[in-house]
């Protein structure tokens, strides 16, 4: 792969000038962080206990890391659609896969600018834990009927928040929590620089606003940290490659299908070509960069996945009306569930009684009786695939066809 180009940008190098390199080891050598790195004792918490006290060994971006990856949502993860649904290929991402891309590759950014790692890895562990079923399909066709019946918008690092904040309690750092709502890889921009976000106080009435506001709040977001600005742009040039391979491997797309003529080579060529951008153009100052020709190219080719990639798979296409359909249906009868009290719902038994059991841990209870839509939203947006097939099958028998399967040998 020495040789690999991208012919709309032949001149963008996939390596640091010398200059930047011999920087970036000699800081590396020194064991120094850079001065606008997020420091272990800056780390700000809802609640100081005891029991998140940093030490030597677990500083307090490290116990984030651990809180999130020991979660129940964490681990459904691996059973979320990333793009590709209802296809028997185990080699197609799951989401599981994509926080873990996320991470290493903004772990190599990380790195290379002399940022807080440990933070880094909670952002991009946490970053999607609140995803839906089915990808962003299943993001639009919950925040469709959530939205008609509440006003209020779904969006999946809103949930993300709530999921690791609200539902879990797990007392995280404010640091982390303002990574995860502001990662969202669909707002890309070329300069990034820290909003000065100081207090949960602020993040609330953010949080807040971005549930009653939805896109308009959202995309106005910044974190707070040098390190969530890292793993913002680390979202994008993770998926955007790697969205091309699956596509290839899942027959939607072919070798030559895009402009640029590296078919699935495009991942390696733009895991080498932006890291190294941004690296090159962020090293040493307080803000996150990339080159007006790096830049540009990201987003012609997340433009090109949304026409050749994104807009043909099955949700987008021919089953977009049946899903949309069947996730009104779960939320109906659930709500329905929730009103009359029927505590032998799945909706009771697989969520409001595990996630009461888990706040138990911590002293808290699940106010799950406050709002009736808020709490089915829960419960949906923390389904697997094969657990919103399995229980819209249980609820209507005569939904399975809309599941069938391109399976192995067919």
């Amino acid at each position: 792969m020495a040789n690999l180009a991208n012919r709309l940008v032949p001149n963008l190098p996939q390596e640091l000038s010398p200059r930047l390199a011999g920087a970036v080891l000699d800081q590396r050598a020194r064991g120094h962080l850079s001065a606008y790195a997020t420091q272990n004792t800056a780390a700000i918490r809802r609640e100081n206990t005891e029991r998140d006290r940093a030490t030597a060994s677990r500083p307090a971006f490290v116990r984030d890391a651990e809180k999130v990856i020991h979660l129940p949502a964490y681990n459904r993860l691996a059973g979320k659609t990333q793009v590709f649904s209802l296809r028997a290929n185990d080699d197609i991402t799951r989401r599981g896969l994509h926080v873990q891309l996320v991470s290493r590759v903004a772990r190599d950014i990380g790195l290379s600018l002399g940022l807080n790692l440990d933070l880094i890895e909670a952002i991009a562990l946490g970053h999607d834990i609140g995803h839906t079923p089915f990808g962003h399909a299943g993001e639009r066709f919950l925040n469709d009927v959530y939205h008609g019946r509440t006003g209020r918008w779904f969006f999946h690092n809103v949930q993300s928040v709530r999921v690791l904040d609200v539902l879990y309690g797990r007392n995280l750092t404010l640091q982390t929590l303002d990574g995860v709502i502001c990662h969202n890889g669909e707002c890309e921009r070329q300069v990034f620089e820290a909003s000065g976000l100081a207090s949960f106080s602020e993040f609330d009435k953010i949080v807040q606003g971005c549930w009653d506001n939805g896109e308009h709040a959202i995309g106005h977001l910044r974190p707070m940290t040098l390190e969530g600005c890292v793993v913002r742009v680390s979202d994008i040039i993770a998926y955007v490659g790697k969205d091309r391979q699956d596509a290839i491997a899942a027959g939607v797309a072919r070798e030559d299908t895009f402009d640029d003529g590296l078919g699935s080579a495009y991942n390696t060529w733009a895991l080498g070509a932006f890291i190294t951008d941004v690296v090159e153009h962020s090293f040493g100052k307080p803000r996150i960069e990339m080159s007006e020709a790096a830049f540009a190219e990201m987003r012609r080719a997340k433009r090109e996945n949304y026409e050749k990639i994104y807009n043909a798979s099955e949700l987008s296409g021919d089953l977009s009306a049946d899903f949309a359909e069947l996730f009104a249906m779960v939320y109906e009868r659930m709500r329905e569930d929730l009103a009359a009290g029927r505590t032998d719902s799945p909706v009771f038994r697989h969520h409001i009684a595990d996630v009461e059991r888990t706040l138990a841990h911590y002293g808290r209870s699940y106010d799950w009786q406050a709002d009736l839509d808020l709490t089915v939203v829960d419960y949906i947006s923390s389904m697997t695939d094969d657990y919103f097939v399995a229980l819209c099958q249980d609820l209507d028998p005569s939904c399975a066809p809309v599941f069938r399967r391109r399976g192995y040998f067919c």
